[in-house]
């Protein structure tokens, strides 16, 4: 069985099937969410795996929403008007460095990602009984970092959540986005 997996069924699965995982997920009481770090190249596995967790869960009573940060890219670019092909014309006609800068400021300012999160999260949702999977943030690369949507997060998400991060540990606490970027050291949700 590799890491991964080992970590997600043995280490992540047992917190999520309690009566209240959130105690076990974060020592925070307005971050109740956690991050399940993967190697990148394993998407689709993981993806699977989440799938399969998810019947789990939901044959023990649990909900479980997954949001897709994909779809929330996608979102706030339609909103702003843009498709892809208006991100392969921008990147042609004033380069990668500024078309990432324009996407990130897109998901900060004009369309707020941690808003699109928080939307997609049912209302009224019991944290005794539902969980949410947040998947795909490797769609962010390397515009937007998650470190930023977490702590936006803060005080907006009250149900037991996951964050499936696809990157590299450095250190207790570090990830390296993608395995690429530099690690970011502030990161508060315990790491799976």
């Amino acid at each position: 069985m590799s890491d991964w997996l080992e970590r997600l069924t043995l280490r992540l699965e047992p917190v999520l099937k309690q009566p209240d995982p959130r105690l076990q997920l974060s020592a925070y009481h307005d971050m109740p969410y956690a991050i399940f770090r993967y190697p990148p190249e394993e998407e689709f596995g993981v993806r699977r795996q989440v799938s399969l967790l998810r019947t789990r869960l939901e044959q023990l009573g649990k909900g479980v929403t997954i949001i897709s940060l994909a779809d929330c890219l996608a979102e706030a670019l339609a909103a702003e008007g843009m498709d892809i092909e208006a991100l392969i014309d921008a990147e042609k006609t004033v380069g990668l460095e500024a078309t990432v800068e324009t996407i990130f400021q897109i998901l900060s300012e004009y369309q707020p990602l941690d808003e699109l999160v928080a939307r997609r999260i049912p209302p009224n949702a019991d944290p005794l009984r539902e969980v949410i999977f947040i998947l795909r943030a490797g769609a962010l690369f390397p515009m937007y970092r998650t470190s930023a949507l977490l702590e936006q997060l803060k005080g907006k998400v009250f149900v037991p959540a996951v964050l499936f991060y696809p990157g590299d540990l450095d250190g207790a606490a570090g990830l390296r986005f993608m395995g690429v970027l530099d690690a970011e050291h502030n990161y508060r949700p315990k790491i799976f």
